[in-house]
């Protein structure tokens, strides 16, 4: 099958399309046509010898956590998603091969239906941002009515989902971003948008009692200003894996919460995202829609940090 891979860490320069051999499935696993996959941060990070790198056991590597697609194959007769079936989910590269590819194989409990209303390439920029964003808001930082959250980064991928699910269960939030990108934030249910290149938001806004965090101390020690506009006893949730090394102390020097998260794949949360989709209270923005042979210009535009929303591969006609 056509795919992009990778054989030594390095810059996009070092994604190729060429062939490999199509996965074979097992067990409860399916096996999936792939029609689109998203690109996230982990897939540039792991590229170049970071995020999940230190799981490669061999190569060459298959990247794309993010998939669109189409079920040949199901892990069993009776299972409630037979081949044909739109799905769409998020699998575990590099524990299994990812989605730059035409085909691909993810457990029973990665892979949902696909929004009926959604096209593939929607739906492919949707698993592992919603899921993060779900994680980090709902789960962990318990978003609920008149709770005062910080969203930083909120108009990229994971952002633009931490917003939505923010507001959606009542948070009065406060993202942070660039001028550009202040009107998409209000309509996505920011009821405050700092621009972070005219104000620092700790000099801008009130303590808050949450704060979700996708930059971490990488830029401006962003996740260090965080803690100290906390309430006390308020909760620092940091994405970005290997972004705020000193989290822990800084926290329990200030008398205030932090912990990373780190997404899963799980159908039944997708599922529920799913729902909020096609009752509008949710949506996907898909910032660039490149072809799979243009994975690297995908790399090098996810890189930059100013893409809105979502980038996403084609990689097959319907």
């Amino acid at each position: 099958m056509r795919a992009v891979t990778f054989t030594e860490p390095g810059g996009p320069e070092v994604l190729e399309l060429g062939t490999v051999e199509t996965p074979t499935r097992v067990n409860a696993e399916f096996l999936i046509k792939v029609v689109a996959a998203g690109v996230n941060p982990l897939d540039a990070k792991t590229r170049a010898g970071r995020g999940a790198w230190a799981g490669v056991t061999s190569t060459p590597v298959v990247l794309g956590n993010d998939f669109s697609g189409i079920v040949v194959e199901a892990p069993y007769e009776s299972h409630p998603l037979q081949p044909g079936t739109e799905v769409y989910g998020m699998g575990m590269v590099p524990r299994m091969s990812g989605a730059y590819a035409e085909y691909l194989t993810a457990t029973a409990l990665s892979v949902a239906r696909k929004p009926p209303s959604l096209s593939h390439v929607e739906a492919a920029g949707i698993p592992l941002a919603a899921l993060t964003a779900w994680g980090m808001v709902v789960e962990t930082a318990k978003a609920h009515e008149g709770q005062r959250m910080l969203i930083h980064a909120g108009a990229g991928g994971v952002g633009h989902f931490a917003v939505q699910f923010a507001a959606y269960f009542g948070a009065h939030v406060i993202a942070t971003g660039s001028s550009r990108n202040t009107p998409f934030l209000t309509e996505l249910g920011a009821s405050e948008v700092v621009d972070y290149t005219e104000h620092r938001f700790e000099e801008a806004i009130d303590e808050v009692d949450a704060v979700i965090d996708l930059i971490g101390n990488t830029v401006d020690e962003t996740g260090s200003r965080s803690l100290r506009i906390l309430r006390p006893g308020g909760i620092y949730v940091n994405g970005p894996t290997g972004s705020f090394p000193g989290m822990a102390a800084e926290a329990e020097a200030l008398g205030v919460r932090a912990t990373g998260y780190r997404v899963a794949p799980d159908a039944a949360t997708l599922a529920i995202v799913s729902r909020l989709i096609e009752s509008g209270d949710v949506r996907v923005f898909v910032d660039r829609v490149l072809p799979l042979e243009d994975a690297a210009e995908a790399h090098r535009l996810i890189e930059s940090g100013h893409t809105r929303g979502k980038i996403v591969l084609t990689v097959a006609e319907v």
